[in-house]
Order: structure tokens, then sequence, then C-alpha cells
């Protein structure tokens, strides 16, 4: 592990998940200030004890688990297959932004061939070993391993991999997969049960840091508390109503005896000064998911809400992140 000062996190260098890690970062309070876009280095004036660097996504696994850098957002698919279990510490697997599959992808004409059983009764059959395309081969090599598809000789490659069938230097590939139009296009189809692994953005750390440098120890729970506090609030909504009453007692039970009404622990409830100076006018105010929000709307109105209005959430703090508790566990385990 590289010994230093400063606390450094890298982020991709370029493409759309650069674009889509930087925005990340904004959204979850951590705005990067990049003065000049050429250069590979950047900070957060919120948090000014943090380096902001980047590089290219396999690059970022390297350097966390070689302690040179010690917080990377990159994806998930490079961190399986470049990355030691024993330096690097997975602290969030779903950032929510770069999803993807790691899939087995054969030629459509191989008509017979439709699952992962029926690709590993093929290979056994063949006279020689199936020719696998494919820059993950550590992740390719366990899933074939693991379905018993043999014999079968990896051929590393990079960059466009659907025309290696069609080449003749492989026989099928494993490549990442986002719509699957790009098989499509080539003529390839992939296999059932064939996703060796589903990946999107995540957060890694180097988990020697973790252990033995406080600041880097205090950085991560900020980082892990904004990005919670972010991607929890995007599944919810702020709901507010009038609503009459004898008192906020007696709303609350009404509230609470609806499905969706009772907030993250309950109703706020606070009284409305009306012209008229009736006491019995009371705002009401919860959290409610997403996905909800039309049944909470219709409940609402069915017990004598009114006047509702709906605003989005931007973070939604928890007293202690379950990723925290589990990365503290992993920290200690690893002391």
């Amino acid at each position: 592990m590289v010994e230093r000062d400063e606390v450094r996190i890298s982020l991709p260098s370029k493409g759309r998940l650069a674009e889509e890690a930087v925005e990340f970062m904004a959204a979850c309070g951590m705005k990067i200030h990049k003065p000049n876009p050429r250069q590979y280095a950047a900070s957060i004036p919120a948090l000014p004890g943090l380096t902001v660097l980047f590089q290219r996504p396999t690059d970022i696994v390297v350097s966390v688990r070689d302690g040179s850098v010690d917080f990377g957002i990159t994806g998930l698919d490079v961190t399986k297959e470049h990355g030691g279990l024993d330096e690097i510490l997975v602290l969030h697997e779903a950032l929510g932004f770069g999803a993807c599959r790691l899939a087995v992808a054969v030629p459509e004409s191989w008509d017979a061939v439709r699952s992962v059983a029926d690709l590993a009764r093929e290979a056994r059959a063949w006279e020689r070993p199936l020719r696998v395309a494919t820059q993950f081969t550590n992740l390719t090599r366990a899933f074939f391993g693991a379905h018993g598809i043999e014999p079968f000789e990896l051929v590393y490659a990079e960059g466009t991999l659907e025309v290696a069938p069609t080449i003749g230097y492989a026989d099928c590939i494993v490549d990442l997969v986002s719509s699957g139009q790009t098989l499509q296009d080539n003529r390839l189809r992939a296999l059932e049960g064939g996703i060796v692994l589903r990946s999107q953005a995540a957060l890694v750390a180097n988990r020697a840091a973790l252990s033995r440098r406080p600041e880097v120890l205090s950085v991560a729970r900020t980082l892990l508390e904004f990005t919670e506090a972010h991607l929890r609030a995007q599944d919810h909504l702020m709901v507010v109503a009038n609503m009459r009453g004898e008192s906020p007692q007696t709303i609350a039970a009404r509230m609470l005896g609806e499905r969706v009404l009772g907030g993250l622990q309950g109703p706020t409830i606070a009284p409305v000064l009306v012209a008229d100076g009736n006491p019995n006018w009371y705002a009401v105010q919860i959290v409610v998911r997403r996905d909800t929000l039309i049944e909470a709307i219709a409940e609402l109105r069915a017990i004598g809400g009114s006047g509702v209005v709906v605003t989005p959430v931007t973070y939604i703090f928890e007293e202690e992140p379950d990723r925290y508790r589990a990365m503290m566990d992993a920290v200690k385990g690893a002391a």
C-alpha cells in the first residue's frame, strides 16, 4: 500500500460512464471542481480533504487494489474481473447508472444451442476446444467451469468482439450487453442462463486504507451517507395536504389506518392558521414511495385531505446506513 497524506478517489476519465459519474457525484451533493477539462486531477469543495483523479475503469480497479488510490467509482464487471478480494472492498454495488450484463452469445445459426446447457453439450461433442473471445477471462473461466462447459479455449480480445465468430478467430463470445441490439446486428444470440454477471457502477475502496487511516474511514462514511441518501430519495416523494380534524392525534389515527400514509416513521402534522380562525385545520406531511403516489393521493382524499402538493425529495438520511455498518464489520474483520 502506498503511504501518503491525501485521500484520493478515481472516476472514469472518458465516455458515458465518466459523464454519469460526475453527474452522480453532483447529485449526491459532492460537485466536482475541474477548471481545466484536460486536467487529470480535480477537487470537491464540499470535501476539501479529497482529491479526484480520472482514469480508465480498469486502471481504477488496479489503483484501488494497490493502494495508490483509496476509492473508486467503476464498473462492477471490471472490479470482479481485476480486483483482489483481499485488497478491494465493494462499498456500494449499485449506484444506479452504467447498467449492463456480461453474457454468453453464440451465432444465430447455431439452432440447437439455445441455453448454457446446450452449449455444454455442444462443446463436449466437438473434436477441438470451444474458442471463446472475451476480455473477461477470469469471470468467463469461472462461469464455464461452474456450468460444465468444456473443453474450451479463451481468446483474449478487446474492442468489437461481435465480429469474432464471423471472422473466425472465435466460436462464441462473452461480452458486455446493454440493449442487445449490437448482438442482433451481428447475428448473435444471448443464451438462456448465460448471464455471467449483472453489472453497474460501483463504489469501491482499498480495504487496508480503511483499516489503517482514520481520514480515509471518515471520507468513506461521508461518501456512503450522501450516496445512500440520494439513492433512497430517488424512490420517494414529499406529499403535503390540508385536512380538518379535532386534533393532530385524530388525524394521525386516520392516516395510520390507511395502507400507504404512514410516511417514514409517521406523519408530520401542524396547525394551519386560516383566515376565519377555525382551529381545526391542519397541514399533514408525509414521505411516500414514488410507485405508491396515486394510491397515497386517493387515500388522502378519502379521509378528507385537500390541496395536495407533491415535491421531489433530494436526500433521505438514515441514522446509519446499512452499507456503512457492513463496511465497519469488514474493516474490523480485516484488522
